[in-house]
This record gives structure tokens, C-alpha cells and sequence, in this order.
């Protein structure tokens, strides 16, 4: 057996070897690191081999509990139980308390009985509910989370109803608290649809809104997607106490979003500029037109701009207009600022708004069951100024749109995609590009999670 070599002297012959290999050292760890499965096996070589250190083996009586005795300190630990729930429209405190695993009629008496403990089950469902019961069944502690009751910070704050034993009875106490933000990553590829797609990547429908909203006026959402198109999203999740609340599908602002349509990749950013925020492109263009895509947030287009066959004439017309399926009640906005110079009903379009826009342009929107805006009334765009119906001429719950040019139609998409786009200055366009090389990296980030193997 040779002499014995000291852990100094091999740590030694380590570093000297490093020092005269220092390049291709390095390129090894480089290729090394290329591959997850291998970056261990990269990096290893370079400490001394563990089988020629200093060994010692160390011994030491170990004497186990008494197992009854473990048995006992068991049974007199109090367990404390947490369970959640959603609420129901339907509930009452016997099924509410029976859900979540609480057997305890004076709970159920304080809910049905107290003034604040009956918020728990009244009104609409969809309250955030946690319970902490004791091993025996009893309530212990009940919080529940549901927007915040005053309807000005409805968006920004929740209300939180905490119910707790106190001896033999208990006890009710109401308080409003901020929500919290939390920045979200997703991404996805499209089969058939955008919903469809961001149901697939475990997105809420609200982020696939916005996504359609962000970049309407350069995709036609309806008739331009294509099977294998991807898109990444950076958005905010609204949170109470930890919890992505349940209404409004927990959803804040989508921050920044990345669409590959055909080929070419649109890019988006929220940058407020000092007076009024918006999303702007890379170079600092705003992505909101002086006319909006669509008068709905999200909708299916049953007949376009073109040649069809009439429902109920039974003959071939140009369609001057765009029809959006969409259930009756639903939201109808306006494209553009302007004032309203027509608010009623009128023949086949049922009840119908029309609204000037300067320059001869104006829109139409017609078969609206409801009617929320006045005669010379000015809006701004965006604002809802009725609901979708099917009033007049209709054979089911759609709108009917029209954009007019000194008086004849014109095709509403070509009209948002050329119409007039916002530029930021030279100082708004720096900081823009300050923030917008964070989110980047984070719509990067959330390409590259969905390019991983499932195995992980």
C-alpha cells in the first residue's frame, strides 16, 4: 500500500490543476451546465474524491420512548382542523357548517341569529369561507372573504368576517382589508380557439378577454387565428389573505402579453405615461386606436362584412354591418368618443343607438334590449351604452354594428386598424423601455415554462 495522501495536498493538487486547465475547466462546466440532468455530474470532478478523506465512525446508544407514553401525549394534543369552502346561493348554515365539516348547533344558531354572522349565508354566493374545527367537531374559528361591501373600493379592497368561540359563546367582528397583488405567468398555444387555449393553460377567461382587447385592432380574433399560434401573458393575481379571490376571477391587469399570429409576434405593455395609462407596443406606439376593434369585449362574429343570405328575407344582401352573437344583457360599448344623435327604436333595427365621431364617421348598434345613454349625450370610448337584445329584426340575442363614413358603411375592422395611433415621446419611450425590459424577461420566463418536458 502506497504512502497515504493528506486532504491539504490533494486540495493543492486541485487548484494547481485548475489554474493550468483554467479554459478548458471552464468549457467544461459551460457544456456541463447546457443540460439539467447533468449540471451535478459536471461540477463533482472538481472536489476530491470523498473516498480518500479522513473517515471516523461514531457510535451511540439511543434509548426510544416508552411507546405508551408517546400513545398518551397523542390522545391529549388538541387537534385544530382547517377546512374551505365556497359559498352557495343556496346555502344555509346547517348545510354551510355541514360542508366543511363542522357539527356544532350553536354555530349554526349564531349564523342564523347574530346581525353580522348572517352575512355568511345571505345575498349571493361565491364568499370565500374557512373553518377551524376542533377534533370533536366544534367550531372553532370561521373567516369568510366576499367583496368589499362598499361599492367604491369594490376592486381594490375585501371585506373580511371573522367568527370566533370565546367560553361558551362566540363572537362577530367585520373589517375591510387591501387586496394584494400577486404577478402571474402564463402562456399557451391555440388549437381551435382562445378560450379554448387559455382553459388549457389554467388561465382565467378574464386574462383571454383582455389578451382579445390588447391586441384587437391588429387580429381578427374571430377569423385570423391559426392552429399553432402561441401566445405569453404577464398578469396580476388579486389575492385576500393569500387567497386568489374567487370574484372577478381573481384577475387584475394584464401587464405585458406576447400573440404570435401566422408567424409574426405582436407585443404589448402597460405603461402609464403620466396622465393615462395604456398598452403600448416595443417601440413606444399605443395599441389603443382612436376606434376600437369591436364594440364588445369578447364576442362570436355570426356574420361579417360581406355578402349573406338575409335570416329572415331569404335572399343574398351585402351585410353592411357586423353581427356579434352574445346572450341578451351583455355588455355594449362604444368604439370611440362622440355624441349621441340617436337613442330609441327605429323599424328593423329594434332599439338602436347612433353615435358622431366628427369627421362624417359615426357607428350604429342595433337589436339592444336595453338603452343606457341620451340623445346629445357625449361618451367616451369604451363606456357601456346598452345591452345586447333581440329587439326589431332578429332572430335571436345579437348585435348588429355598423360603421358609417359620411353615410355609407365601411368594413369596422379596416376602419380600427387604420385609424389613428398614439406615439410617446422621446422621454416617455425611455422609460417605457425601463419597464418594459422586466416584463420581457418575464414573458420569456413564461415561454420557457411551457416549452418543458410534462415529466417535470
Amino acid at each position: 500500500m502506497g504512502p497515504s495522501i493528506s486532504p491539504e495536498r490533494l486540495i493543492k493538487q486541485a487548484q494547481a490543476f485548475t489554474e493550468r486547465h483554467r479554459r478548458g475547466v471552464i468549457a467544461s462546466v459551460v457544456v456541463a451546465l447546457g443540460g439539467f440532468g447533468v449540471t451535478a455530474f459536471g461540477i463533482a470532478p472538481l472536489a476530491p474524491d470523498a473516498a480518500l478523506l479522513p473517515q471516523r465512525l461514531i457510535t451511540e446508544a439511543v434509548t426510544p420512548e416508552d411507546v405508551q407514553a408517546q400513545a398518551d401525549a397523542l390522545a391529549d394534543h388538541s387537534l385544530k382542523l382547517d377546512r374551505t369552502e365556497i359559498t352557495r346561493g343556496t346555502d344555509t348554515p346547517q348545510s354551510l357548517l355541514a360542508r366543511l365539516g363542522v357539527t356544532d348547533e350553536a354555530a349554526a344558531r349564531f349564523l342564523r341569529n347574530d346581525t353580522l354572522a348572517r352575512k355568511v349565508v345571505g345575498g349571493r354566493g361565491g364568499k370565500m369561507v374557512q373553518a377551524r374545527a376542533t377534533d370533536s367537531g366544534e367550531l372553532d374559528r370561521l373567516v369568510v372573504r366576499y367583496p368589499a361591501e362598499n361599492a367604491d373600493q369594490a376592486r381594490t379592497h375585501f371585506t373580511r368576517l371573522t367568527i370566533e368561540r370565546k367560553g361558551t359563546g362566540f363572537t362577530s367582528h367585520l373589517e375591510t382589508a387591501p387586496l394584494a397583488v400577486q404577478t402571474r405567468l402564463g402562456s399557451g398555444t391555440i388549437q381551435s380557439s382562445l378560450f379554448a387555449a387559455t382553459d388549457a393553460a389554467l388561465l382565467p377567461d378574464a386574462v383571454a378577454i383582455q389578451i382579445a382587447d390588447v391586441f384587437g385592432a391588429e387580429i381578427d380574433f374571430h377569423r385570423e387565428l391559426r392552429k399553432g399560434d402561441t401566445f405569453s401573458v404577464v398578469y396580476e393575481a388579486l389575492t385576500a389573505d393569500g387567497e386568489v379571490v374567487p370574484w372577478n376571477e381573481g384577475v387584475g391587469r394584464v401587464l405585458a402579453a406576447e400573440f404570435v399570429n401566422r408567424g409574426r409576434a405582436y407585443q404589448a405593455v402597460w405603461f402609464n405615461p403620466g396622465s393615462k395609462g395604456g398598452y403600448y407596443d416595443m417601440q413606444g406606439r399605443s395599441l389603443r386606436r382612436s376606434f376600437l376593434a369591436s364594440p364588445m369585449e369578447f364576442s362570436r362574429v355570426t356574420s361579417g362584412f360581406a355578402m349573406r343570405l338575409h335570416p329572415i328575407l331569404n335572399t343574398w344582401r351585402q351585410h353592411k354591418g357586423v353581427d356579434y352573437g352574445a346572450p341578451t344583457g351583455t355588455p355594449v360599448r362604444t368604439v370611440a368618443e362622440g355624441i349621441v344623435d340617436l337613442a330609441g327604436r327605429q323599424n328593423g333595427y329594434g332599439n338602436v343607438i347612433q353615435i358622431q365621431h366628427g369627421n362624417g364617421r359615426a357607428t350604429l348598434y342595433a337589436h339592444l334590449s336595453r338603452i343606457d345613454v341620451k340623445k346629445g349625450q357625449r361618451v367616451e370610448q369604451g363606456q357601456r351604452i346598452g345591452a345586447v337584445g333581440s329587439t326589431g329584426w332578429a332572430t335571436g340575442p345579437h348585435l348588429h354594428f355598423e360603421f358609417k363614413l359620411n353615410g355609407a358603411q365601411q368594413d369596422p375592422l379596416r376602419v380600427a386598424r387604420s385609424a389613428e395611433q398614439v406615439t410617446l415621446d422621446a422621454a416617455a419611450r425611455a422609460r417605457l423601455a425601463q419597464v418594459a425590459q422586466g416584463l420581457r424577461s418575464q414573458l420569456a420566463l413564461a415561454e420557457a415554462r411551457a416549452a418543458r418536458p410534462s415529466f417535470e
